[in-house]
């Protein structure tokens, strides 16, 4: 088993600890390329890698044998292939390719605040947290031998749907953000410069509420497999949750700024959730 043991943790000894210590690797290999790079989106560029990885692992150890895990790695190697393709399209991979809110973090932040941020939230909080919310392949493991039930079947289902939306979402966007650029090029008028079409007449972040949606089900196979609503992996999805919803004002606060009628979007419009009232902003972020 592939296992390097950088530190005793509970886990040692399953492939899930072994991926464990593989994320200490990519930690320190994230905040290394930081420092020396000045650049800080090596977590964004591992994101949609590692949880693929990590259930390969645990799907390995097992031979393969697993119904249940074989079912959740498929589901998360489907996901990594559609995220880290939308990533590397859009030039995550190149060079100088990173997140559009990264330049006003870069601009709020003083350089050793940025590093204390990279030593502490991004390489090793961000890089744990994808460790943290892949972690019910870990209790799939433990209870190999419960056989796949209804819940499994409907995790199965909403991840797969969800997958659906956040694709189609994210190339709605795409769609409208290259007409937007080539519309501009030509000189010609852009009635609005954000989109509220689609999937985001619903909800101002549909992919985000897909995104969050994946994973929240993804929680459900550790439920089907233990019979137990709650063990430690639950954290993983509800600190992501807790990551999504810190950081989107961030983005729409630049959006704001940039096209005012923004305001009156946030107050018709859910942040996340479609046909709710959640996150519906009142005078703009």
């Amino acid at each position: 088993m592939f296992d390097i043991n950088f530190i005793p943790h509970p886990l040692v000894g399953t492939p899930y600890g072994a991926a464990l210590d593989l994320c200490i690797v990519f930690i320190i290999c994230c905040y290394i390329s930081a420092v020396v790079t000045r650049r800080y989106e090596w977590v964004d560029r591992l994101w949609s890698v590692c949880p693929p990885i990590y259930c390969l692992l645990v799907a390995a150890e097992t031979g393969f044998e697993s119904p249940r895990i074989n079912l959740m790695t498929a589901l998360v190697v489907l996901w990594g292939v559609r995220l880290t393709y939308n990533f590397a399209i859009k030039g995550g991979y190149g060079k100088g390719g990173e997140d559009y809110r990264w330049p006003v973090v870069r601009e709020r932040m003083k350089p050793w605040q940025i590093q204390v941020f990279n030593a502490t939230f991004l390489a090793p909080g961000q890089m744990l947290l994808i460790w943290w919310f892949t972690a019910p392949v870990h209790v799939a493991w433990e209870n190999m031998a419960a056989p796949l039930n209804w819940l499994d079947y409907t995790a199965a289902i909403v991840f797969a749907l969800a997958l659906i939306g956040e694709t189609v979402a994210d190339r709605q966007m795409s769609v409208f953000q290259e007409d937007k650029k080539r519309r501009i090029a030509a000189g010609e008028p852009v009635e609005q410069g954000f989109f509220t079409g689609g999937l985001y007449q619903y909800s101002r972040h549909p992919n985000y509420f897909c995104e969050l949606a994946m994973w929240w089900c993804f929680y459900w196979f550790a439920i089907a497999a233990s019979d137990d609503i709650f063990s430690w992996t639950a954290g993983g999805f509800i600190v992501l949750t807790a990551s999504f919803l810190g950081s989107t004002p961030l983005g729409e606060q630049i959006s704001l700024s940039k096209y005012p009628d923004y305001a009156k979007y946030q107050a018709e419009k859910p942040r996340m959730i479609p046909f709710t009232g959640l996150g519906k902003i009142r005078g703009g972020a």
